[in-house]
Order: structure tokens, then sequence, then C-alpha cells
């Protein structure tokens, strides 16, 4: 498995199961009614519409979808451990704590 394929993997199970890292909201995604919030974990959950212009180097770590005539995004930033530099190397689980943050647009 390339060092790609083990990032696009670990991304993926984080994105569909909510293991592997964290998951953080912004204030308007807070703010939806709770059958929004759920349409747009799923939307987030099951997004495959992967491509060159939304995942250039092939890690599913972005994307965007739409609920209730708004625009979101969700994107997965790789952190060390301590969470206070980029990490060394995204396809080492134990060197790296991902962060998936789910926004609206107009919040990115």
């Amino acid at each position: 498995m390339t060092k790609t394929e083990r990032i696009r993997e670990l991304n993926d199970r984080l994105r569909r199961t909510g293991l592997g890292g964290q998951i953080m909201t912004t204030p308007g995604v807070r703010a939806l009614d709770e059958e929004a919030r759920a349409s747009l974990i799923h939307q987030v959950r099951t997004f495959s519409e992967f491509s060159a212009d939304n995942d250039p180097y092939g890690e599913h770590d972005f994307g965007a979808v739409a609920v209730a005539g708004e625009r979101f995004f969700w994107k997965i930033d790789y952190y060390d451990p301590s969470l206070t530099h980029g990490s060394d190397d995204p396809a080492e689980p134990e060197k790296t704590a991902r962060v998936l943050t789910i926004m609206r647009a107009d919040e990115y």
C-alpha cells in the first residue's frame, strides 16, 4: 500500500465511522435543526464524489455537500499527537491526530 493509499484509508475511516480522530463542527453546523444536522452528517459519511478538482492528492480529505439549500464543506487536517503542529507523517496513525471539521461554506 502506498503512503497516499494509507492516508486515504485512514481519512475514509474517520469520515465514515468517526474512528481514528476527532470530529469538530462549527457554530453554523451546530445551529442547524436536528434533522438537517443528521442529513449533513450522513452526506459527509457517504460522500464519494472525489475528483481531481476536490481531491488533487487522492487523500479524500475534503468535500462539499448541500443541505437545506446551504453549501457545507468538510475537511480533514493532520496534526501531531499534541495538536500543536502539523503531522510529520499522516500515513502513520501513532504520529497523527486527524481532525475532521464540518462547516458552512461561508465559515471557511
